[in-house]
């Protein structure tokens, strides 16, 4: 039944999708060009937030739990697992006062309207993952914003999306070099549930009535600790909550 839906559904759900896309692609510029960073960055937010609304044109139902004090002064790198691209505007939204940047695919820097600006635009680490030097300039990069700006990153450590919401092992690679280029940077896991299951059957039909959660876990403090066992320990929450969400 809920895939039957997702064939009436998905079509209203693209279409309100590519409208808010391509509507925002050229308010995005002119925000960058008439008011500088801070403009855009309040674009971007009324941006996702939109996307965010045609979730529920499907059904499906967004739940975002942050009972975490996070400092507002200070860099966060939030280390999260990955479902689906729809991991995304919840994230950017609900923790827009951090000014979170993407460590993301050079391929989605193109192509995609308002998106792809956004990535070029932003002040995201675009990198491509068959040149190394390329990827390690594009991730120091936003290292140094994060420290001269205190500006915060979001990183996927799996590398790839889980597609049947199974965490697979996460990657220590840049995590480790943001944490040596920002040593006061503070650690926050998040655990994301069931969005996987929105794309579960591909891009159509998209599925309907999922109920998919994002949920801010304890920070961790790094400095001092090689960057291994703090990843271990990331990994080791998000599957932890991921599991006590699956028994619930």
């Amino acid at each position: 039944m809920r895939k039957f839906a997702g064939y009436i559904l998905s079509p209203i759900f693209y279409l309100l999708f590519g409208i808010i896309i391509t509507v925002f692609h050229p308010i995005q510029w002119l925000c960058l060009k008439l008011g500088g960073y801070p403009a855009h960055k309040r674009c971007v937010d009324v941006l996702n937030m939109c996307l965010l609304a045609t979730y529920y044109v499907l059904g499906n139902t967004i739940t975002f739990i942050n009972r975490q004090n996070l400092p507002v002064g200070r860099p966060i790198l939030f280390v999260a697992n990955h479902q689906s691209m729809y991991d995304i505007p919840p994230l950017i939204f609900f923790l827009r006062k951090h000014h979170g940047k993407f460590i993301s695919k050079i391929e989605l820097a193109k192509g995609i309207p308002s998106i792809s600006f956004n990535l070029r635009h932003g002040g995201a680490a675009n990198i491509d993952r068959k040149d190394p030097k390329q990827s390690i300039a594009e991730i120091l990069k936003l290292a140094n914003n994060m420290k001269t700006k205190n500006w915060s990153a979001f990183i996927f450590p799996e590398g790839t999306r889980a597609k049947t919401g199974i965490i697979k092992p996460f990657n220590v690679g840049g995590i480790a070099t943001i944490l040596k280029k920002v040593p006061e940077v503070l650690v926050v896991p998040v655990a994301i549930n069931n969005s996987w299951q929105m794309v579960r059957y591909g891009f159509f039909p998209l599925n309907t009535f999922t109920r998919m959660s994002w949920d801010v876990l304890e920070p961790i403090e790094p400095r001092g600790r090689p960057a291994e066992d703090v990843v271990a320990e990331v990994e080791e929450k998000i599957r932890s909550r991921i599991g006590k969400l699956t028994i619930n």
